[in-house]
């Protein structure tokens, strides 16, 4: 069993930054991609980022690229997500998740088996 569990969420002015953070309890963290995902009030779930196992290799969506930086501690089961620029557009619930591989860089959300349970970002204009 992997538990992951999402913080840093919270309320920014468009322009700011803030860090999210996942924890992970549980087996093969540091085995396993991992990736972020997020879900805006009325759009279905997009996909933001994934890292590799190592945290050698990285991916992200368009609408994010060069303003979010996604990170990894596996001696500490952690992974993070530094979004600075925020956008209104930005808004949404965060999930971190755990893929199957660990060499796949996932954009589907079925590739994941393990979710949390989110973390809200709220952009203001």
């Amino acid at each position: 069993q992997v538990q992951l569990v999402e913080s840093g969420g919270g309320l920014v002015q468009a322009g700011g930054s803030l860090r999210l953070s996942c924890a992970a309890s549980g087996r093969t963290f540091s085995s396993r991609s991992m990736g972020w995902f997020r879900r805006a009030p009325e759009k279905g779930r997009e996909f933001v980022a994934a890292i590799s196992w190592t945290g050698s290799r990285t991916l992200y969506a368009d609408s994010v690229k060069g303003r979010f930086a996604i990170s990894r501690d596996n001696a500490k089961n952690m992974v993070f997500l530094q979004m600075n620029s925020l956008k209104a557009e930005d808004t949404a619930v965060y999930y971190c998740a755990q893929d199957r591989s660990q060499l796949r860089l996932g954009v589907e959300g079925s590739f994941y088996d393990y979710w949390g349970q989110g973390t809200q970002v709220t952009v203001s204009s």
